[in-house]
């Protein structure tokens, strides 16, 4: 008898494990067993009949549970894993597999996932009805007395059966728009005000359609429509076009140069103890002159005029000091030569062709120059001055870059040095890059 029971048990189980709980997308819970299913529909059969539920409307498909009725009044919930006639293996909501013995088990129930079987009844009914009515069309289709459409995929047909489960409404072409029966409700006018279709001759003219319109021939005219944007070239983007400047809006114009300068330097020692006449050393090198300009625009022509004032570096230089003789405490006495360059003065910019791209123009500079070398002996420093007049005159190019230019700009410089440096150079060439701002 005991065994029995516990069969009758597994039974009961086995039973409820085929059944399912469907959540539909506006709430309801539907629990039956699952016949059929498609891409599109789902065959449900409750215990209030079979009905056929669209597959859009449904969220999910819940796991089953079941109530497991234990002696002494406690109850467990959750899927059932395995089921023989000695134990029940049930996972619980927090994961926990629990193994019972079949013969604690008073009971093993489906768990309710429903919100009430008035409520489930309540949704198979109209179910049912909806699918009476599509079997009826199907039937005046058979008869000849409907149109029939394209038969699909789970027995629906896209004219009939989904127009029902997808609740579309037929639509209408009028004067060459679409005109749904649901939209012509909501835009009713009175009957004085009705717009009138188009006669058949009229709407050949003007190349419009007239009538009722079916899925299959919107589903056509969305195809063409789709290969059509497909095919149209897409927009060129615009290339972004340079900001225009306007020369005659600028009046003043400010400019950072960095460059450097071959400086052809001759230092005379003749004079010092234990050279002679011959002695005369380069103590030049390469220069790094940094500069900068502020210029106004004279009454709007292509000239500007402003202040300049820069700096530049005369290189280290070592040569054998002649007024020291070799000792054990100097074995080889050196002189150290380095200094700096110090301009300003005023310079001129003259624009040739201001309008273009790459604007080329004439500068030149008065300018008054400060030299200092330093003259570092083993028994004797001092400083060599060399101050006085010079003037640059070269030629520039600048080119916008946004709100900012850019340029580079040649300088022959000239200049006549003082005192021991006075067999130098006249001229030396400055090449500079500039940064500069016109507002």
């Amino acid at each position: 008898m005991k065994r029995f029971f516990l069969l009758i048990i597994c039974l009961t189980a086995a039973s409820v494990l085929s059944a399912e709980t469907i959540k539909m997308k506006d709430g309801n819970l539907i629990t039956g067993s699952i016949v059929s299913q498609t891409e599109y529909v789902l065959n449900l059969t409750t215990s209030y009949g079979t009905i056929t539920l669209n597959q859009k409307e449904i969220e999910e498909i819940l796991p089953d549970k079941h109530r497991v009725v234990l002696k002494g009044g406690s109850q467990l919930i959750g899927q059932i894993v395995d089921l023989d006639e000695f134990n029940l293996r049930l996972k619980t909501d927090d994961g926990t597999v629990v193994n019972i013995d079949m013969p604690q088990i008073v009971s093993v129930e489906s768990y309710d996932y429903d919100r009430g079987e008035n409520a489930q009844k309540e949704f198979v009914e109209k179910t049912q009805e909806k699918q009476a009515a599509a079997a009826a069309h199907q039937a005046a289709v058979a008869a000849g007395t409907a149109s029939a459409g394209v038969a699909a995929a789970g027995g629906l047909t896209f004219d009939n059966d989904i127009d029902q489960v997808f609740d579309t409404q037929k639509a209408t072409v009028v004067n060459g728009q679409v005109v749904t029966p649901a939209a012509a409700a909501h835009s009713a006018q009175p009957a004085t005000q009705t717009t009138q279709p188009m006669s058949e001759e009229e709407a050949f003219l003007k190349g419009v359609k007239t009538g009722a319109v079916s899925q299959q021939e919107y589903a056509a005219a969305a195809k063409e429509e789709l290969s059509t944007k497909k095919t149209e070239k897409k927009p060129q983007v615009e290339k972004k076009t340079p900001k225009l400047h306007n020369e005659a809006d600028y009046k003043k114009y400010f400019s950072v140069q960095v460059g450097a300068m071959p400086l052809d330097l001759k230092l005379d020692n003749s004079n010092r103890p234990g050279f002679n006449k011959d002695d005369q050393y380069d103590v030049g090198g390469t220069s790094v002159a940094v500069s900068s300009k502020f210029l106004w625009r004279i009454k709007g022509s292509r000239l500007w005029l402003g202040p300049e004032l820069g700096i530049g570096s005369i290189p280290n230089h070592t040569f054998a000091d002649k007024s020291v003789p070799p000792s054990a405490d100097i074995p080889n006495p050196e002189v150290q030569t380095s200094g700096q360059i110090l301009r300003a003065g005023a310079t001129a910019h003259f624009y040739i062709n201001p309008q273009n791209r790459f604007a080329f123009y004439l500068t030149g500079s008065a300018l008054y120059e400060m030299m200092h070398l330093n003259y570092r002996g083993e028994r004797q420093s001092e400083r060599i001055t060399s101050n006085g007049f010079a003037g640059a005159v070269g030629l520039g190019v600048e080119t916008w870059i946004d709100d900012l230019m850019l340029g580079l700009e040649i300088r022959e410089v000239f200049a006549k040095r003082q005192q021991e440096l006075k067999e130098s150079a006249g001229a030396n060439t400055l090449i500079q890059a500039q940064l500069s701002w016109k507002f």
